[in-house]
């Protein structure tokens, strides 16, 4: 059983936390260009420095943590947060590899994009790397259409992003 719910506790924080370190992993590990990548953007000590503000970053009511709970385990994350008045932007969905294949992303995005709407955005936008496929299509399977780079992005990085979008 999955249970999808809003990080409310430190110990949740905690372990959306250790997510994040396994979802860095995992993104320097889809190919040499996104482990180089992940070094540049996203080095030790700046990824710290995230984990210890994503309370802050992603606080309601303009954003929100969830946490999915598999089988009692900490299992997957995702997190929202506003860009602008209209505008919400995806971050950090993962799903343990254990996890894999139980609809937990497919949830975790449908809660995202509900509190969104309820939020009163009226568009979601997120990047991923190209290398992960899987992501992908799970995107475009929920309505969210590729589109051009959204924020001031490092030359070094377009090739290698894709970049989502969708009305609310």
């Amino acid at each position: 059983m999955t249970l999808i719910r809003p990080v409310t506790t430190s110990a949740d924080l905690d372990a959306v936390r250790q997510l994040c370190w396994d979802y860095r992993s995992h993104i320097a590990s889809a190919s040499p260009q996104d482990a180089k990548l992940t070094e540049i953007f996203y080095p030790v000590p700046k990824y710290t420095t995230l984990m210890e503000g994503l309370a802050r970053t992603h606080a309601r009511p303009h954003g929100m943590i969830l946490i999915a709970v598999h089988d009692a385990m900490s299992a997957g994350c995702a997190m929202s947060h506003a860009l602008d008045p209209e505008t919400c932007e995806i971050k950090r969905m993962y799903v343990t590899p254990r996890a894999r294949g139980n609809g937990i992303a497919r949830k975790l995005l449908e809660v995202l994009l509900d509190q969104a709407r309820k939020d009163g955005f009226s568009r979601v936008q997120l990047d991923t790397s190209k290398n992960l496929v899987p992501a992908r299509a799970l995107y475009a399977s929920m309505g969210l259409s590729e589109r051009g780079p959204y924020g001031d992005i490092p030359a070094i990085a377009l090739p290698h992003l894709v970049f989502f979008e969708a009305s609310l």
